[in-house]
């Protein structure tokens, strides 16, 4: 039960080839995904809590949901139709994931579980008119689902009774090693489509330019390990992240069907995540401020490096810069960002 009452609750799904996720209704959360390496060795790749405690008390996005504008709003300001918003400022003088009662922090309602070929949950949370400074009752749902092949769906949907701004992703923490593995995740290698960043000021809010990642350290178009040059000091981007903490221009606009953006391996066990979505842009963040100060499902304590999140997501700070489009929401339209993960060894 939460402080306040409520009952967390926990879905476990299950295919054929023995793949377990457990989602919780905390945050429409993934709390583990249990796969196979190329020798039909089993290990957890989501990083995560093993007690309601832990997962309360953190600060860290742990698998959650995010929302309801997922990543940041320069100075927790923006205007809609010549009025100006004020949403709360939890990330410096920014505003962060919906703010510090976000999508991640309510106990989501299990409207559906789903058993056979494909099991699947979908949750549901009402957010009401004016929450955390946002206009509009807004009501958005998360279904997940395992699918043939390996692949974990997910499928966010909204819709409000006044305009609104939408921007509603999941934070999972990734290492194909094992969430446990004592190398962490920098070992992964990562490759993603996109030949364009956004470059961030110093409080990481998109400077409005968009710059090639060509002779960067952000060129990831080849299978690149995550660890191998974000350390690098003489990169400015890198220096004011502490690592990677931006946002991959995959295209200028939503897709109309998911394709594949990004695909993580480790190349000790084999095993392989491809990433798919209809979204624009994908915030990789290396886990840059993981300090040993919380322990994971393993009992290790999670430290700098030991994840990388992958957040297919509209361009951050879109409000307020209209060169990257519009995250409007209006009354009968239906927000969507579909997410796939695909599981598989090589």
């Amino acid at each position: 039960m939460t402080p306040s009452g409520e009952a967390v609750e926990a879905v476990t799904l299950t295919n054929a080839a023995g793949v377990r996720v457990r989602i919780l209704n905390l945050g429409a959360a993934i709390q583990s995904v249990i796969v196979p390496d190329r020798e039909g060795r089993m290990a957890d790749v989501a990083l995560g809590f093993s007690s309601l405690e832990e997962c309360l008390a953190s600060t860290a996005y742990m698998g959650v949901t995010v929302g309801r504008v997922a990543n940041r709003v320069a100075r927790g300001r923006f205007v809609l139709d010549g009025q100006t918003y004020e949403v709360p400022t939890n990330d410096g003088p920014n505003s962060l994931h919906g703010g510090a009662e976000g999508l991640d922090r309510r106990t989501w309602d299990i409207v559906e579980v789903r058993d056979g070929d494909e099991p699947g949950v979908t949750l549901r949370c009402v957010s009401p008119d004016g929450d955390q400074g946002y206009p509009g009752e807004l009501t958005v749902t998360a279904a997940f689902s395992l699918r043939a092949g390996g692949v974990l769906a997910i499928d966010y949907t909204a819709t409000t009774d006044r305009p609104t701004v939408v921007n509603v992703t999941s934070h999972a923490y990734w290492n194909m090693a094992g969430e446990g593995a004592p190398e962490g995740a920098m070992g992964n290698r990562l490759t993603l489509f996109a030949d364009e960043f956004l470059p961030t000021d110093a409080t990481a809010i998109p400077t409005g330019e968009f710059r090639s990642v060509e002779g960067t350290p952000f060129d990831f178009r080849a299978p690149t390990p995550v660890g191998l040059r974000v350390r690098e000091a003489g990169d400015e981007q890198i220096a004011i992240g502490r690592g990677y903490d931006h946002n991959w221009v995959v295209s200028r606009e939503p897709a109309a069907e998911p394709r594949v953006i990004a695909v993580l391996e480790d190349p000790v066990s084999g095993r392989v995540m491809e990433l798919s979505s209809d979204q624009p842009g994908v915030q990789m963040y290396s886990g840059n401020f993981l300090d040993g100060t919380v322990a994971g499902k393993s009992g290790r304590l999670y430290r700098q490096g030991d994840a990388v999140v992958l957040e297919p997501q509209m361009f951050p700070d879109t409000p307020n810069q209209p060169a990257f489009g519009s995250i409007r929401l209006e009354p009968g339209q239906v927000y969507r960002n579909r997410i796939r993960f695909r599981f598989f060894t090589r």
